[in-house]
């Protein structure tokens, strides 16, 4: 996303107690440094010759730098911090569970560490969930598994009053907020009536979103998982085809308004023909419109492999106006949609074809990390515990150009991000498939 933005940290105020991580502040003495407050990397990297303001672009937008620091706001002895994860199942999240335990207890001395149990919804007194104590010792087999060691759960977020009065009461002043958009959406009002009260607690969220789609962060956990995961659903869905007269393999893969998943999973598949995306609009009738695509690759090649973006073509179905507890917009379900639309198409052109349909959405959120995930997911958990240690506060921690880094809530929750269909990632996705670069009929 292109443009000038304003990346001030929200802090609790000045750093005065020295770390107990004891690290280096020179360079080339082989002991690994402390990260200064005044270490930034630029937002903006791309340049263009000739632009009037090209230079203050490439100087401004700085966005500071994640890690432990020198001098930290909290005294480890009085830390008593708190973690939930909230919405749905992620890869991952176990990971991050684990790395933010171990670096509170082990790096820092922390032993107060709690657990809220299934979401927002842990902190409402009604819901009658306690919080359970962590350790290391507790945590340290869970990123073996998927799923939440802690429990999940949507909605809740809006009830800030509640949740304040619970962080209150549990005399937490650290809490690590594990969820999407809209989670951090409620983190980002909690920590506002936090401020409205005075309290000096740390909300830092680390974003689990595995259709990838907050804005200004480079990858969120948990979706190289999901590609692997995605990729192996294909590969099934192609045999599938393969094996059969005018075989077809349908497959729904996450992405409610982003195609990161589908995008990313057609590239890596090398098996797809078709790939939709909400991004990219698509007619289903007519000269150029999908149906008679498809029809032209099984007339060429006998078989075809579809992938579907949950959240495409949500416009060629009876929108529900509902919404889930998150607030987010229940989508119409496009795999059995597309499904039974090209069933009764062929069908009605008397040509034979076999449809497999397949949906491993469930399966692939309840997975474990993959290795390129679990590390990713160790490296946010530190990252995090170090933000907080610092008093850092109403931030996500985020990898922007490859760089950890301390990204205000603000900031990523303002709007979704999603795949530029100008883009490299789409033309190459174009290229993988080799579908049409616009299926969509000319206005008459």
């Amino acid at each position: 996303m292109k443009g000038i933005f304003d990346f001030t940290v929200d802090t609790l105020g000045q750093c005065k107690n020295p770390s107990p991580i004891k690290l280096s502040t020179v360079e080339g003495d082989f002991v690994a440094n402390y990260v200064k407050d005044n270490e930034f990397i630029r937002y903006n990297v791309d340049v263009y010759a000739g632009e009037k303001d090209a230079t203050e672009t490439y100087l401004s937008n700085l966005i500071e730098k994640a890690g432990p620091r020198e001098l930290i706001y909290f005294n480890p002895a009085h830390v008593n911090a708190g973690i939930v994860t909230c919405g749905g199942l992620c890869p991952g999240i176990n990971d991050v569970i684990r790395a933010l335990v171990r670096c509170l207890y082990n790096r820092y001395g922390v032993k107060r560490v709690r657990g809220i149990r299934f979401g927002f919804k842990g902190l409402l007194p009604e819901e009658g969930f306690s919080p359970i104590d962590l350790t290391p010792d507790i945590v340290d087999d869970i990123h073996k598994v998927g799923g939440s060691f802690l429990g999940t759960s949507r909605g809740g977020g809006d009830r800030v009053t509640e949740i304040v009065d619970a962080l209150e009461s549990l005399n937490m002043n650290m809490f690590f907020v594990i969820g999407g958009d809209g989670t951090q959406r409620g983190a980002l009002e909690i920590a506002e009536e936090i401020e409205k009260r005075k309290l000096k607690i740390a909300v830092i969220g680390i974003p689990k979103t595995i259709d990838n789609d907050l804005v200004f962060i480079q990858r969120s956990f948990g979706f190289d998982t999901a590609v692997q995961q995605a990729t192996e659903a294909v590969s099934a869905a192609h045999m599938e085809a393969h094996s059969h007269i005018n075989g077809i393999g349908l497959i729904k893969l996450m992405g409610r308004e982003s195609g990161f998943i589908a995008t990313t999973t057609a590239l890596a598949s090398h098996e797809a023909n078709f790939c939709l995306i909400p991004e990219v609009p698509f007619d289903l009738e007519g000269e150029q419109g999908f149906l008679m695509e498809l029809e032209k690759r099984l007339l060429r090649r006998q078989h075809a492999v579809v992938i579907a973006a949950e959240g495409a073509g949500q416009e060629l179905l009876n929108a529900t106006g509902e919404k889930d507890a998150s607030g987010n917009i229940k989508l119409g379900d496009i795999g059995t949609f597309l499904k039974d639309t090209i069933t009764a198409y062929f069908k009605k052109r008397k040509i034979h074809i076999n449809l497999k349909y397949i949906d491993p959405s469930y399966q692939i959120r309840s997975a474990a990390s993959t290795p390129t995930d679990s590390v990713y997911c160790e490296r946010l958990g530190n990252n995090a515990v170090h933000a907080a240690m610092a008093g850092k506060t109403k931030i996500v921690i985020g990898l922007v150009h490859n760089e950890f880094v301390h990204l205000p809530t603000r900031l990523v929750t303002a709007e979704r991000n999603r795949v530029n269909p100008d883009g490299s990632l789409w033309r190459d996705a174009m290229d993988a498939t080799g579908q049409p670069a616009l299926m969509v009929n000319p206005k008459k």
